[in-house]
Protein backbone atom coordinates (compact mmCIF):
# COMPACT_ATOMS: atom_id res chain seq x y z
CA UNK A 1 0.00 0.00 0.00
CA UNK A 2 2.94 2.57 0.90
CA UNK A 3 4.35 1.92 -2.47
CA UNK A 4 1.24 3.54 -4.31
CA UNK A 5 2.47 6.82 -2.71
CA UNK A 6 5.13 7.18 -5.50
CA UNK A 7 2.75 8.78 -8.37
CA UNK A 8 3.26 6.75 -12.07
CA UNK A 9 4.51 10.29 -13.81
CA UNK A 10 7.66 12.02 -13.54
CA UNK A 11 9.03 12.28 -10.20
CA UNK A 12 12.38 14.12 -9.73
CA UNK A 13 14.81 15.10 -7.00
CA UNK A 14 13.46 18.40 -4.80
CA UNK A 15 15.80 20.50 -2.58
CA UNK A 16 14.99 21.01 1.39
CA UNK A 17 14.23 25.00 -0.09
CA UNK A 18 11.68 23.96 -2.44
CA UNK A 19 9.96 21.38 -0.43
CA UNK A 20 10.12 22.84 2.99
CA UNK A 21 7.09 24.89 3.31
CA UNK A 22 5.01 22.23 1.88
CA UNK A 23 5.45 19.80 3.89
CA UNK A 24 5.24 21.85 7.15
CA UNK A 25 1.66 23.26 5.74
CA UNK A 26 0.35 20.05 4.90
CA UNK A 27 1.27 18.69 8.27
CA UNK A 28 -0.14 21.70 10.37
CA UNK A 29 -3.29 21.21 8.33
CA UNK A 30 -3.79 17.64 9.23
CA UNK A 31 -5.72 16.25 12.22
CA UNK A 32 -3.30 13.04 12.06
CA UNK A 33 0.25 15.20 13.01
CA UNK A 34 0.82 15.51 16.62
CA UNK A 35 4.03 17.29 15.66
CA UNK A 36 5.73 19.18 12.13
CA UNK A 37 8.33 21.58 13.56
CA UNK A 38 12.02 22.93 13.36
CA UNK A 39 13.72 20.83 15.50
CA UNK A 40 16.99 23.11 14.92
CA UNK A 41 19.66 24.08 12.54
CA UNK A 42 21.95 22.66 10.85
CA UNK A 43 25.77 23.56 10.79
CA UNK A 44 25.04 26.26 7.81
CA UNK A 45 21.97 27.58 9.32
CA UNK A 46 19.47 25.13 7.17
CA UNK A 47 16.28 24.28 8.71
CA UNK A 48 16.45 20.76 10.49
CA UNK A 49 12.53 19.30 10.31
CA UNK A 50 10.97 16.73 12.48
CA UNK A 51 7.20 15.13 12.33
CA UNK A 52 5.06 13.29 14.85
CA UNK A 53 2.32 11.45 12.82
CA UNK A 54 -0.31 8.69 14.02
CA UNK A 55 -1.77 8.11 17.09
CA UNK A 56 -0.89 4.29 17.40
CA UNK A 57 0.94 2.53 20.78
CA UNK A 58 3.57 0.93 18.45
CA UNK A 59 6.25 3.51 17.67
CA UNK A 60 8.33 3.78 14.51
CA UNK A 61 11.45 6.16 13.83
CA UNK A 62 12.47 6.85 9.93
CA UNK A 63 14.93 8.80 9.59
CA UNK A 64 16.99 9.73 5.66
CA UNK A 65 19.83 11.66 4.16
CA UNK A 66 22.48 10.63 6.76
CA UNK A 67 25.36 10.44 3.88
CA UNK A 68 24.86 13.41 1.61
CA UNK A 69 25.10 12.17 -1.29
CA UNK A 70 22.15 9.65 -0.68
CA UNK A 71 19.47 11.89 -2.05
CA UNK A 72 16.65 8.89 -2.82
CA UNK A 73 15.49 8.35 1.05
CA UNK A 74 14.80 12.04 1.70
CA UNK A 75 12.74 12.33 -1.34
CA UNK A 76 11.12 9.31 -0.52
CA UNK A 77 10.26 10.42 3.33
CA UNK A 78 9.11 13.72 1.80
CA UNK A 79 6.44 11.42 -0.14
CA UNK A 80 5.36 9.80 3.07
CA UNK A 81 5.28 12.68 5.54
CA UNK A 82 2.70 14.66 2.81
CA UNK A 83 0.76 11.78 2.13
CA UNK A 84 0.05 10.50 5.69
CA UNK A 85 -1.00 14.05 6.55
CA UNK A 86 -2.89 15.02 4.07
CA UNK A 87 -4.66 11.59 3.61
CA UNK A 88 -5.38 9.87 6.95
CA UNK A 89 -8.52 7.96 5.85
CA UNK A 90 -6.54 6.18 3.87
CA UNK A 91 -4.39 5.34 6.47
CA UNK A 92 -6.60 5.09 8.99
CA UNK A 93 -5.21 1.61 10.39
CA UNK A 94 -1.67 2.05 9.69
CA UNK A 95 -1.93 5.63 11.73
CA UNK A 96 -4.39 4.25 14.46
CA UNK A 97 -1.69 1.24 14.76
CA UNK A 98 1.91 3.25 14.68
CA UNK A 99 3.04 6.24 15.27
CA UNK A 100 5.81 7.76 12.86
CA UNK A 101 8.28 10.31 14.36
CA UNK A 102 10.21 10.93 10.82
CA UNK A 103 13.12 13.22 9.81
CA UNK A 104 12.93 13.58 6.34
CA UNK A 105 16.51 15.13 5.53
CA UNK A 106 19.22 15.27 8.54
CA UNK A 107 21.85 16.86 6.42
CA UNK A 108 20.39 19.60 4.60
CA UNK A 109 24.27 21.28 4.03
CA UNK A 110 25.47 17.79 2.45
CA UNK A 111 22.19 18.14 0.32
CA UNK A 112 23.40 21.65 -1.13
CA UNK A 113 26.64 20.45 -1.66
CA UNK A 114 25.75 17.70 -3.74
CA UNK A 115 23.32 20.23 -5.94
CA UNK A 116 25.49 20.41 -8.83
CA UNK A 117 25.05 16.80 -10.10
CA UNK A 118 21.87 15.86 -8.59
CA UNK A 119 20.34 18.96 -11.02
CA UNK A 120 21.97 16.99 -13.64
CA UNK A 121 20.16 13.31 -12.50
CA UNK A 122 20.55 10.73 -14.02
CA UNK A 123 23.94 11.72 -15.65
CA UNK A 124 26.52 9.17 -13.86
CA UNK A 125 29.19 11.43 -14.74
CA UNK A 126 28.24 14.23 -13.39
CA UNK A 127 27.41 12.13 -10.36
CA UNK A 128 31.45 11.28 -10.24
CA UNK A 129 32.29 14.65 -10.64
CA UNK A 130 30.40 16.47 -8.01
CA UNK A 131 29.28 14.17 -5.73
CA UNK A 132 30.62 14.94 -1.99
CA UNK A 133 30.45 13.04 1.59
CA UNK A 134 31.52 13.64 4.43
CA UNK A 135 34.42 11.91 5.88
CA UNK A 136 34.33 10.04 8.95
CA UNK A 137 34.28 12.73 11.89
CA UNK A 138 31.57 14.22 10.00
CA UNK A 139 29.71 11.43 9.32
CA UNK A 140 26.14 12.39 10.51
CA UNK A 141 25.39 8.43 10.50
CA UNK A 142 28.17 7.71 12.91
CA UNK A 143 27.94 10.86 15.13
CA UNK A 144 25.13 10.05 17.69
CA UNK A 145 23.59 11.63 19.83
CA UNK A 146 25.75 14.69 19.80
CA UNK A 147 28.35 14.82 17.38
CA UNK A 148 27.11 17.39 15.09
CA UNK A 149 24.56 20.29 15.74
CA UNK A 150 22.55 18.36 13.33
CA UNK A 151 22.62 15.17 15.46
CA UNK A 152 21.41 16.49 18.69
CA UNK A 153 18.63 18.40 16.64
CA UNK A 154 17.58 14.89 15.57
CA UNK A 155 18.01 13.10 19.21
CA UNK A 156 15.96 15.72 20.64
CA UNK A 157 13.22 14.20 18.89
CA UNK A 158 14.06 10.55 19.13
CA UNK A 159 14.64 10.77 23.12
CA UNK A 160 11.33 12.64 23.08
CA UNK A 161 9.39 10.27 21.16
CA UNK A 162 11.36 6.87 21.95
CA UNK A 163 11.55 3.62 22.94
CA UNK A 164 10.80 2.60 19.16
CA UNK A 165 9.96 -0.85 17.96
CA UNK A 166 11.42 -0.01 14.52
CA UNK A 167 13.94 1.97 13.43
CA UNK A 168 14.92 2.68 9.09
CA UNK A 169 18.16 4.68 8.04
CA UNK A 170 17.19 5.00 4.61
CA UNK A 171 20.23 5.06 2.42
CA UNK A 172 21.48 4.19 -0.96
CA UNK A 173 24.32 3.63 -3.16
CA UNK A 174 26.30 5.31 -5.62
CA UNK A 175 26.80 1.90 -7.92
CA UNK A 176 25.44 -1.22 -7.60
CA UNK A 177 24.85 -4.26 -9.04
CA UNK A 178 21.62 -5.42 -7.16
CA UNK A 179 19.00 -4.06 -4.38
CA UNK A 180 20.93 -4.29 -0.31
CA UNK A 181 19.10 -5.02 2.64
CA UNK A 182 21.17 -4.21 5.83
CA UNK A 183 19.24 -5.75 8.87
CA UNK A 184 20.09 -5.76 12.88
CA UNK A 185 21.95 -8.85 13.53
CA UNK A 186 19.50 -9.52 16.51
CA UNK A 187 16.79 -10.11 14.16
CA UNK A 188 18.59 -11.58 11.29
CA UNK A 189 16.13 -14.97 12.05
CA UNK A 190 12.91 -13.41 12.51
CA UNK A 191 13.05 -11.36 9.54
CA UNK A 192 12.76 -14.57 6.98
CA UNK A 193 9.52 -13.46 5.58
CA UNK A 194 11.08 -9.27 5.34
CA UNK A 195 13.59 -10.68 3.49
CA UNK A 196 11.62 -12.95 0.92
CA UNK A 197 9.45 -9.67 0.32
CA UNK A 198 13.24 -7.71 -0.79
CA UNK A 199 13.52 -10.78 -2.63
CA UNK A 200 10.35 -10.27 -4.88
CA UNK A 201 10.46 -6.76 -4.85
CA UNK A 202 14.05 -6.92 -6.65
CA UNK A 203 13.09 -9.13 -8.92
CA UNK A 204 9.85 -7.40 -9.30
CA UNK A 205 12.07 -4.02 -10.24
CA UNK A 206 14.45 -5.90 -12.99
CA UNK A 207 16.87 -5.51 -10.08
CA UNK A 208 19.57 -8.59 -8.89
CA UNK A 209 20.61 -8.68 -5.24
CA UNK A 210 23.64 -6.87 -4.53
CA UNK A 211 25.59 -10.10 -2.94
CA UNK A 212 29.05 -8.85 -1.26
CA UNK A 213 30.30 -10.44 1.94
CA UNK A 214 32.73 -8.51 3.92
CA UNK A 215 33.57 -11.11 5.89
CA UNK A 216 32.35 -9.28 8.90
CA UNK A 217 34.58 -5.89 8.66
CA UNK A 218 33.36 -3.26 10.04
CA UNK A 219 30.24 -5.35 11.22
CA UNK A 220 29.16 -5.74 8.30
CA UNK A 221 27.92 -9.34 8.60
CA UNK A 222 26.61 -11.80 5.29
CA UNK A 223 23.12 -12.88 5.91
CA UNK A 224 22.94 -14.13 2.21
CA UNK A 225 22.53 -12.60 -1.25
CA UNK A 226 21.53 -8.95 -0.72
CA UNK A 227 21.73 -9.03 3.01
CA UNK A 228 23.76 -7.84 6.09
CA UNK A 229 23.74 -6.99 9.48
CA UNK A 230 23.75 -3.35 10.32
CA UNK A 231 26.83 -1.35 11.05
CA UNK A 232 27.44 -0.41 14.68
CA UNK A 233 29.41 2.05 16.11
CA UNK A 234 31.87 -0.27 18.07
CA UNK A 235 32.68 -2.53 15.21
CA UNK A 236 33.52 -0.06 13.53
CA UNK A 237 36.05 1.48 16.18
CA UNK A 238 37.20 -2.30 17.12
CA UNK A 239 37.95 -2.45 13.04
CA UNK A 240 39.92 0.56 12.80
CA UNK A 241 41.92 -0.18 16.51
CA UNK A 242 43.05 -3.47 15.41
CA UNK A 243 45.13 -1.62 12.45
CA UNK A 244 46.30 0.50 15.35
CA UNK A 245 44.32 3.83 13.99
CA UNK A 246 43.52 4.78 17.26
CA UNK A 247 42.41 8.38 15.85
CA UNK A 248 40.44 7.49 12.73
CA UNK A 249 38.32 4.67 15.62
CA UNK A 250 37.67 7.50 17.58
CA UNK A 251 36.16 9.17 14.77
CA UNK A 252 33.47 7.35 15.15
CA UNK A 253 30.39 7.52 17.52
CA UNK A 254 26.98 5.82 18.03
CA UNK A 255 25.14 5.13 14.42
CA UNK A 256 21.76 6.09 14.28
CA UNK A 257 20.75 2.39 14.95
CA UNK A 258 22.84 2.29 17.92
CA UNK A 259 20.94 5.39 19.29
CA UNK A 260 18.07 4.16 19.08
CA UNK A 261 18.88 0.74 20.82
CA UNK A 262 20.27 2.59 23.63
CA UNK A 263 16.65 4.13 23.91
CA UNK A 264 15.16 0.79 25.06
CA UNK A 265 13.54 -2.02 24.26
CA UNK A 266 14.30 -4.12 21.22
CA UNK A 267 13.74 -2.34 18.03
CA UNK A 268 14.37 -4.03 14.52
CA UNK A 269 16.81 -1.58 12.82
CA UNK A 270 16.49 -1.85 9.22
CA UNK A 271 19.08 0.25 6.26
CA UNK A 272 18.17 0.36 2.81
CA UNK A 273 21.17 0.94 0.50
CA UNK A 274 19.27 1.50 -2.91
CA UNK A 275 21.20 1.99 -6.13
CA UNK A 276 21.44 4.71 -7.87
CA UNK A 277 23.68 3.73 -10.71
CA UNK A 278 23.46 -0.09 -11.91
CA UNK A 279 26.52 -2.10 -13.02
CA UNK A 280 24.98 -4.08 -16.15
CA UNK A 281 28.20 -6.14 -16.61
CA UNK A 282 27.23 -9.94 -16.39
CA UNK A 283 29.28 -11.22 -13.48
CA UNK A 284 32.21 -14.15 -14.73
CA UNK A 285 31.84 -18.13 -15.03
CA UNK A 286 34.66 -18.37 -12.57
CA UNK A 287 34.20 -18.73 -8.75
CA UNK A 288 36.81 -16.71 -7.96
CA UNK A 289 36.83 -14.27 -9.90
CA UNK A 290 35.75 -10.79 -8.52
CA UNK A 291 32.51 -9.65 -9.39
CA UNK A 292 32.02 -6.55 -11.57
CA UNK A 293 30.95 -4.42 -8.69
CA UNK A 294 34.27 -5.11 -6.75
CA UNK A 295 36.38 -4.93 -10.03
CA UNK A 296 34.18 -1.40 -11.14
CA UNK A 297 35.03 -0.46 -7.49
CA UNK A 298 38.35 -0.99 -7.81
CA UNK A 299 39.25 0.25 -10.79
CA UNK A 300 37.15 3.45 -10.18
CA UNK A 301 39.61 4.18 -7.63
CA UNK A 302 42.28 4.26 -9.97
CA UNK A 303 40.78 6.09 -12.73
CA UNK A 304 42.52 9.22 -13.79
CA UNK A 305 39.88 11.68 -14.99
CA UNK A 306 37.05 11.89 -17.16
CA UNK A 307 38.09 10.18 -19.84
CA UNK A 308 39.06 7.06 -17.83
CA UNK A 309 36.25 7.26 -15.87
CA UNK A 310 33.70 7.57 -19.15
CA UNK A 311 35.33 4.29 -20.01
CA UNK A 312 34.51 2.49 -16.96
CA UNK A 313 30.80 3.46 -17.13
CA UNK A 314 30.63 2.36 -20.80
CA UNK A 315 32.76 -0.80 -19.71
CA UNK A 316 30.40 -1.86 -17.22
CA UNK A 317 27.06 -0.86 -18.85
CA UNK A 318 26.10 1.63 -16.20
CA UNK A 319 22.52 2.72 -16.01
CA UNK A 320 20.53 4.47 -13.38
CA UNK A 321 18.12 3.12 -11.93
CA UNK A 322 14.61 4.20 -11.96
CA UNK A 323 13.49 6.58 -9.13
CA UNK A 324 10.12 5.95 -8.84
CA UNK A 325 10.87 2.30 -8.39
CA UNK A 326 13.96 3.29 -5.83
CA UNK A 327 11.15 4.92 -3.71
CA UNK A 328 8.86 2.21 -4.18
CA UNK A 329 11.11 0.05 -2.57
CA UNK A 330 12.20 1.69 0.32
CA UNK A 331 8.25 2.56 1.03
CA UNK A 332 7.93 -1.35 0.60
CA UNK A 333 10.96 -2.11 3.03
CA UNK A 334 9.30 0.00 5.79
CA UNK A 335 5.87 -1.75 5.34
CA UNK A 336 7.38 -5.25 4.95
CA UNK A 337 9.33 -3.68 8.30
CA UNK A 338 5.57 -2.66 9.78
CA UNK A 339 4.29 -6.62 8.90
CA UNK A 340 7.35 -8.23 10.68
CA UNK A 341 6.36 -6.45 14.29
CA UNK A 342 2.93 -7.13 13.81
CA UNK A 343 3.33 -11.09 13.38
CA UNK A 344 6.21 -10.93 16.09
Amino acid sequence: MLDQIIPDGAVRFRTQDEVEQLLLDTCRGSVVVQKAEILGRSGEGRNLLGFVIGGGGRRISLIAGNHSDEPVGPETLRHLVIALASEPERYGALLETFTFSIVPHSNPDGESRNGRWIEQWPDPEAYLEHAFRELPGRDVEFAFPDGRVENRAVSSLLVEQGPFEMHCSLHGMGFSDGAFLLIDRRWGFRTEDLQQRFRELAVAAGLGLHDHNRQGEKGFFYLGPGFNTTPEGEAMRTFFLSRGDEEMASRFRQSSMDYVRSLGGDPLCLVTEMPLFLIGREPPPEQDASSPYVDFRDRLKNAVGAGEQRQLLDEFEVRPFDLREAMRMQLSVIEAGLETLLKS
